[in-house]
């Protein structure tokens, strides 16, 4: 991935995205906490922010509602984590994060995009379904789950002109 950071991605009527800084990682964090039931730990959410792979957040006024990790390489990106806040979900924003995602994946000149979910976030999967990802295998008991483990859906889609 390229050092120089690409335009910021367009900005959604309901928030303003940013890159992420250092000083953002309680608040992305704490919202990662309550979003999900396995969240990621405060250091990987740091580990990514200094390996410089592509960071963003969403901001409404002094409130991060939502944010975003991708990572770019050998003209491949990888969607490592998206995030609404829980209270916002359902209004499109993820939409809209997913687009600018998809905007900036294409500036760093990848050819593909993929992501893995979990089968049991059905919105989630139709929200990657509606933008064109397919899917194109699994992982198998990729995820914890309160039952063990979950297998990852990975899909995948490509960035044509």
């Amino acid at each position: 991935m390229s050092a120089a950071r690409p335009a910021p991605p367009t900005a959604p009527a309901t928030g303003r995205l940013r890159p992420m800084r250092e000083a953002d990682l309680n608040a992305v964090h704490a919202l990662e906490v309550r979003a999900y039931d396995f969240p990621w730990s405060l250091g990987t959410f740091r580990d990514c922010l200094r390996a410089n792979y592509a960071c963003w957040v969403l901001q409404h006024g002094e409130h991060l509602i939502g944010y975003f990790l991708l990572s770019v390489a050998a003209g491949e990106a990888h969607v490592l984590n998206i995030c609404v806040d829980p209270k916002l979900q359902g209004q499109g924003l993820g939409r809209t994060m997913m687009g600018n995602l998809l905007k900036l994946a294409r500036q760093y000149r990848a050819e593909r995009v993929f992501l893995e979910v979990r089968p049991s976030n059905p919105a989630a999967v139709h929200l990657y379904e509606s933008l064109g990802f397919n899917e194109i295998g699994r992982r198998p008991r990729y995820y914890p789950s309160r039952d063990g483990r979950e297998d990852a859906l990975v899909m995948a889609m490509e960035l044509l002109d």
